[in-house]
């Protein structure tokens, strides 16, 4: 049996060729004796081997083999991921360098689209060959990102080279240790006092004393370097900031931006989270938040005054109205402000919804909303309330026709019956497309939000 090396397996194959066209011509000069992968006929007979005629006299019986494809090229190349339909390119921000070794799954690059950034991991694990785009550099999906080699396949590095090994000294006895040295006297006596100068000290004035020069080697210090650097520094803004900015100004330049306010006093809503918030965690391993109550409002709201869910479409300049309700929240992360959409929240209660919030703000904070996952929106809620916001106009974010901004809970004095009493209060503002909305539908969105979330019974009661 002819056993032969994987690597080689191909060039045997092809001179093994050669030689049985050789023999089956007759013009081999060794065709009479065995050749190498060829063995005569009354030698052993294998079962994946063939009996050939050589000049209608001699039988030689030939084995076929396989090669395998254990050497195909073990360098992959990985390309950039298919964005979603909205998103047609982003940029590459390298985590990795090339020569660093990663694992699989390990977090390679990170592309930076409109919306959200894309994290591209290592297929398998290996060292990086090489990186394909530069650090910034743009791309679409399915264009070329780096190269990688798997474990399997990377060059063996060369050790260092062993310290040789030093000879072995003689053994000599262990010295006895050395005594420990006399412990010092303990004095008996007070030293003596030093005397005392009789002659006048001669005294100099503060001014009058100069300070010494420097010496020559001391390097000389700038004025104003003690009192604080005057540097300035360029970063280059990341995609979704530009787009942030981008949308922003869109939003100012298309709209016709008109805010209304309001006051809710939250002194049933925190009376009733105090009294249900240890059952509520008990059975639906949720916090139950103020953001619900207002998330819940604002369904309610929309559904009784659709204009506010509604849409203009500039280019068919018609009314789109929707009759279903998609609440985007926004959430700000390092990289920027984002905002992931809660679908259908006219079908949940308060569960359903705490529920939603902490999934997209645990994918927020790590970085891991999807596309999907911010696109839409009928309507937004910006809580600038968790940063101690009083008071505030927010911004509408486009398409849609309308925002409500939540502030922070401060206790103010307010007139209750006749009676001056302090409640917690907040401060809430509807910013509007005019266009669309009228004030009387404005206002009497933003009074239903309050008599919701001032009194939930309203929403038991359809009122």
């Amino acid at each position: 049996m002819l056993w032969l090396s994987l690597a080689r397996a191909r060039c045997l194959h092809r001179a093994f060729g050669r030689s049985l066209g050789a023999v089956r011509q007759g013009s081999c000069p060794q065709g009479k004796c065995s050749l190498s992968g060829i063995s005569q006929c009354q030698g052993p007979v294998y079962a994946n081997s063939r009996k050939h005629l050589v000049n209608g006299s001699r039988v030689v019986t030939v084995r076929y083999f396989r090669t395998t494809a254990a050497c195909r090229e073990d360098v992959v190349t990985v390309n950039t991921p298919a964005f979603a339909e909205s998103v047609t390119e982003g940029d590459v921000r390298w985590e990795k360098a090339v020569g660093d070794t990663v694992a699989e799954d390990e977090v390679v690059c990170e592309i930076e689209t409109d919306k959200t950034s894309v994290q591209v991991p290592a297929p398998a694990a290996g060292v990086i060959e090489a990186l394909l785009v530069p650090d910034g550099g743009k791309v679409e999906g399915g264009t070329p990102l780096f190269k990688l080699r798997k474990s399997g396949a990377a060059p063996a590095k060369a050790k260092p080279a062993a310290a040789a090994p030093s000879a072995p000294e003689p053994a000599t006895p262990a010295a006895p240790a050395a005594a420990p040295p006399p412990a010092a006297p303990i004095p008996t006596t007070m030293p003596p006092v030093p005397p005392v100068s009789t002659q006048p000290i001669s005294a100099k004035p503060v001014s009058a004393v100069k300070p010494s020069a420097a010496p020559p080697g001391a390097p000389a210090v700038e004025p104003g370097a003690g009192k604080g650097a005057r540097s300035e520094q360029r970063v280059k803004m990341n995609r979704m900031r530009q787009r942030i900015a981008q949308r922003l100004k869109e939003a100012q330049d298309t709209c016709a931006m008109l805010t209304t306010f309001n006051e809710i006093d939250m002194s049933n809503i925190q009376e009733m989270r105090a009294r249900h918030k240890e059952t509520f965690l008990k059975k639906h391993s949720l916090k139950l938040g103020f953001m619900s109550a207002f998330v819940k409002a604002a369904a309610f709201a929309l559904q009784d005054q659709p204009t506010v869910n509604a849409v203009i479409d500039d280019t068919t300049k018609e009314i789109v109205y929707r009759e279903y309700v998609d609440i985007s929240v926004a959430v700000a992360t390092p990289r920027g402000l984002v905002v992931p959409v809660i679908r259908n929240v006219e079908t949940m209660n308060f569960a359903d919804i705490e529920r939603s919030i902490s999934e997209l703000g645990e994918k927020a904070r790590k970085n891991e909303l999807a596309i999907e996952d911010m696109d839409g929106g009928t309507f937004t809620i910006s809580n600038g309330g968790v940063f101690g916001s009083l008071f505030g106009t927010p911004i509408i974010n486009p398409p849609q026709s309308a925002i409500l901004g939540m502030h922070g809970i401060f206790d103010r004095p307010v007139a209750i019956g006749g009676k001056v009493e302090v409640r917690p209060m907040m401060y809430v503002a509807l910013t509007y497309d005019h266009r669309l909305i009228d004030g009387r539908e404005a206002v009497t969105f933003l009074r239903k939000i309050k008599a919701v979330v001032e009194d939930p019974r309203v929403l038991l009661l359809d009122l």
